[in-house]
């Protein structure tokens, strides 16, 4: 039998819950797979998957229809029967006209890097619930296990661009007996930070992890192999790094927030000439002052000499490895947005509460209004006027 709406709740049962194909350029990853829709279904739940939403992930539409979903012929009809949407990435300015009054839109927003898509976003009233602000016991569980396969990616990418075909100095990661392997630093020890180090070590080059939390830094120092050392992270100290890196790993986070400039354009001539710069953090504005975004099809820019790497969704390239590891741990929550709905969920559920980003055009992130200037409402506030 199918569970009972609570009398409050926000939706009636069966919920249509819509997966959308990603359009993003090199985007191949989808939202949920077969397992995780029948899941859904055995909830009460309704789920249309966009035709080839899976493809990229070599997920069939054959697959989907196994467990009981239906398949939308177009993003449109599945934008249109929808009351709840998960996707991977941020809506583009093409799917905003798609979005719709008392929707809720479950995917990574990545706001505070880009004012056009907020207000895009508020206008539509839609319920926006970003992965990567939700925060559970401390954490950030939606953003961990991407940020896992993009501090991997970052070191594998950093060594690609290294070499001299792809614009770098012809430096190899790990160097060869007599030869000296290249020196790589990453700023942030968080998750990104902790993934970069581990491979760049595993490959044999000399990491250098600069961080303001010194318990983090004990912690890395205990766990990292003897090639890491930990260093905190100043503005004379970034410096001195810089001139010595042949690759630098931008790992910063400040959640919901812009990510702070650390690397500034005039510390670029302090770098060697073809060193790399892979900036993880670009999603949320870069913490280099010279990043812009790139895509898997144009990856790289050169600025006075030094190659960046700024691709907004690394993890889409490895999109088989990307997707398990991401609906392992978004579908708990997508059952309960499901459930609840909007706004309850943000009434009952703080993990929830603190993923709403826009709630019935009003602006609920408090690091995305302190980034723009706009005015914040508390999600609960906002959940109490639906």
């Amino acid at each position: 039998m199918a569970p009972q709406r609570p009398a409050t709740g926000y939706w009636r049962l069966p919920v249509k819950i819509g997966v959308i194909k990603e359009i993003k350029n090199h985007e191949y990853r989808v939202a949920l797979r077969p397992s995780g829709a029948e899941q859904l279904i055995a909830d009460g739940h309704q789920v249309m998957v966009e035709t080839g939403a899976g493809v990229g992930t070599s997920l069939s539409d054959e697959e989907y229809l196994a467990v009981g979903c239906t398949i939308g012929k177009d993003a449109a009809e599945v934008w249109a029967a929808a009351d709840m949407i998960m996707k991977v990435k941020e809506p583009l300015k093409s799917e905003w006209p798609h979005m719709k009054k008392g929707q809720t839109v479950f995917t990574y927003f990545h706001l505070a890097a880009d004012k056009e898509l907020t207000d895009g976003c508020l206008a539509t009233g839609a319920h926006c619930f970003a992965y990567e602000t939700l925060e559970h016991e401390g954490r950030l569980p939606l953003l961990e296990p991407m940020s896992e396969v993009a501090g991997r990616l970052s070191i594998q990418a950093g060594a690609k661009y290294l070499e001299k075909p792809a614009g770098g100095v012809g430096q190899l990661l790990g160097g060869v007996p007599g030869v000296a392997p290249a020196e790589v630093v990453v700023i942030g020890g968080g998750v990104v930070g902790t993934n970069a180090a581990r491979m760049a070590a595993g490959l044999g080059a000399n990491v250098t992890i600069l961080d303001v939390n010194a318990d983090r830094m004990r912690y890395l120092d205990e766990i990292l192999p003897a090639n890491c050392t930990t260093l905190f992270s100043n503005p004379m100290s970034v410096r001195e790094k810089l001139q010595q890196a042949d690759l630098v790993v931008g790992a910063i986070l400040v959640p919901g927030a812009a990510a702070p400039k650390l690397i500034k354009r005039e510390h670029l001539a302090l770098m060697k000439t073809g060193s790399v710069i892979a900036d993880v953090a670009v999603d949320q504005g870069g913490c280099c002052e010279t990043t812009r975004p790139t895509t898997h099809e144009n990856p790289t820019f050169i600025v006075d000499g030094v190659v960046h790497y700024c691709v907004a969704n690394m993890p889409g390239a490895v999109p088989r490895t990307s997707t398990f590891a991401l609906t392992n741990v978004t579908l708990p929550y997508a059952r309960t947005l499901a459930r609840l709905g909007a706004k309850d969920s943000i009434l009952q559920n703080p993990a929830l509460a603190s993923a709403a980003n826009c709630v019935g055009g009003k602006l609920t992130c408090q690091p995305v209004a302190q980034a723009f200037g706009m005015e914040f409402i508390d999600p609960k506030v906002a959940a109490e006027s639906l």
